[in-house]
Order: structure tokens, then sequence, then C-alpha cells
């Protein structure tokens, strides 16, 4: 029987007396990062080039609010998650933590899927929050379950659901248990494959990036837990909110030169309609608990109950603007492993459902 691993086993350096993991040493930048600055730049003088050349141009003044809107949607969520993350860093241990979840390594990871009630944060804000529970020894699997399943199970996103389909309670159920059940089998699938050393970036997770000089053992005042709380929200802040930036730059563009009405055409089809509203998802970067009113506009337009859902179910799972989140976090294997088998899952469970005629 797997069980998790006692907190002296914990993969990264922890301290007893605040529940800090991180390596405070000094390391160089990777090839990598350094390609990441440099894109970061491209993308920042690209922008600079098209305001200044194309600024009166109506394709320029979509995107403009396209970006606009979704940064400003994404980013009161972020803050949150961000200060939520910095609270856990400094005020939960890891034996706190991990006291939450079952001792059985399987139980822990369908328990974890439901983290997402006590911690009601969308997609726009798990991903600092789950960094920090993996700082603390939270196990990958679970880890897993918590940021797949927690945008779904989240009673706003839920009572939202709700509202959007007229009180329609079978939509609102169908979308959360499908949701559980994909990423608890995510959870599940990437806990047999993947240890903490190959998923898991080194940088993102190992080095708290504030820029301040932690004494772990001081005991802290609580002003001073208060204050570090801030500094770390804020350090995540920064390295996750250039990601989602950078994300939400390429989906206006998509969505600035694509034509919703194409997508639409090549949805004619039941099953044709699946993958396009997948897609759709993917690319539109909307928050769970706005993207119900999005997906119950498509209802008139005839497209089936069983799109709709793998809209919703994969919208909070897997977006541009997320990719770009999960590099703060994760490697690009565990990343492609992760996105295939979540893809994969949402097309073949909302699939089965049109086929059975189950809704």
């Amino acid at each position: 029987m797997n069980t998790i691993k006692k907190p002296n086993s914990a993969p990264f350096p922890i301290d007893s007396g605040t529940g800090c993991c991180h390596d405070h040493t000094e390391s160089t930048q990777s090839p990598m990062a350094s390609l990441g600055r440099a894109v970061q730049i491209f993308i920042l003088v690209s922008a600079i080039l098209a305001a200044m050349f194309h600024a009166r141009s109506e394709a320029f003044t979509t995107f403009c609010i396209i970006f606009s809107s979704i940064v400003l949607e994404a980013f009161p969520f972020m803050l949150l998650g961000t200060l939520v993350g910095g609270f856990v860093e400094v005020f939960l241990s890891r034996e706190q933590l991990v006291s939450f979840l079952p001792r059985n390594q399987k139980a822990a990871i369908f328990s974890a899927a439901f983290l997402g009630i006590l911690f009601p944060v969308c997609e726009c804000a798990i991903v600092p929050v789950v960094r920090k529970f993996i700082q603390k020894g939270m196990p990958l699997g679970s880890a897993v379950a918590f940021l797949l399943a927690g945008p779904i199970v989240n009673p706003l996103v839920f009572a939202s659901t709700l509202v959007a389909y007229s009180f329609d309670w079978e939509v609102a159920l169908l979308r959360t248990f499908s949701g559980l059940a994909i990423a608890v089998a995510a959870g599940l699938f990437i806990d047999s494959l993947l240890q903490g050393k190959t998923a898991l970036k080194s940088d993102g997770i190992t080095h708290c990036g504030c820029g301040h000089d932690h004494d772990f053992n001081t005991p802290m005042s609580f002003p001073k837990k208060i204050k570090a709380a801030l500094f770390h929200g804020a350090a995540d802040f920064y390295d996750i909110g250039r990601f989602l930036i950078m994300g939400a730059l390429i989906a206006a563009l998509l969505q600035t030169l694509a034509d919703r009405q194409d997508f639409l055409v090549s949805a004619a089809s039941p099953f044709a309609a699946i993958p396009v509203m997948m897609l759709l998802a993917f690319v539109l970067n909307l928050c769970s608990e706005a993207d119900a009113f999005i997906a119950a506009s498509f209802r008139p337009m005839g497209i089936p109950l069983s799109a709709q859902l793998a809209f919703l179910v994969l919208g909070p799972m897997l977006d541009i603007k997320l990719i770009l989140m999960y590099l703060g976090v994760f490697t690009r294997k565990m990343i492609i492993l992760l996105s295939l088998f979540v893809v994969l899952s949402v097309f073949l469970v909302m699939t089965c459902m049109e086929a059975t005629k189950w809704m």
C-alpha cells in the first residue's frame, strides 16, 4: 500500500520553524531562462511597434480590448492566489498541510481534488497556490488533482454555472463530477509516471525569488510574519504574472485574427462540436467563474450539451495562459504529459456522453 512520505523525507530542504523550503543559494541563469527573457523583450518591443504604427486600425483596437479584458479579469484572482500562497508559505507548516490528507497516496489524490471547496480560487489564482503546496511537500499526484479540480469544484464556479444555465442542476453537477473524475485520474496518472525531480522546475520551486535574507532560526512576530507573507506573495505575483501577460497577448492575437463563425460552422456535427469547443476553450482563456455564461450562449445555436461541457471542463484545466503559467512550476515533460492526458480524457468522456445519449 502506497503511503505519503513522512515529513523528514521531503525532496526539498524544509525548516521546521516556518515551513519554508527554499534553498537560498546563488544559481546561474539557464539557457532556457535567457531565451524566455529574450522572448519577453521581443513581445514587448512588438507591442510597442504595433501601437506606434497600427494604433488606429480596427484590428489593433480589438486586440487591445481583448488583451485588456483578459488581464483585468485574471489579475485580481491571481493577486488573491499569490496572497493565499504567501500566507500558506509563512503560516502553514508542511506537517499541518500533510495532516489534511489521508496517508494512503491514492486516497490523498482523491481528497485533494475536493480542496477547491476550502480554497475557492479560479484557475487564474490556483497556480501560485499549488506552487506553495508543492513547496510545502504536497505529493505531486495530489497537487495535480487539486490544480485541475480546484477551479471547477469552487463553490462560486458551481453557482455561476447554475445561474448561467437557468438553474439547471444537471449541467452544474455534470460539470463538477466530470471535472473531478478527470482531475483524480490525471493525479493518479502523473503520480504513477513522474517523480518530483522530473516534474518540477528546480528554479521555480526551490528559490524564493523575493530577494530577502530569511533568518529561519529566529522566531518571527506576527507583524513580521504578515510582512514575510506579503513578500512571498509579491515574488510569486511577478514570477507567474509575466507568463499570464504573455499568454494573454497570444490569446488576444488569436481571437483577433480568428473568426468565431468558422468554429460554429465546423461544429455542425455533434462529434465534431466537441473538439471545436475544446479548441475554443483553449483559445479564449476565460475565467472559470465567467465561462459558463459564454458556454450557455452557444445553446441557441444548436451546440450539443456534451460540447458545451467539454468547453466548461477543459477551460479551467488547460488554456494558453495556463500553459505559460505552468512553465513557472513544471518541467516541459510534465506539461506535455499533463496536457495530452487532460485533452484526451475530456474528449473521451464527452464523446461517450454524446454516444450513449446520457444527457
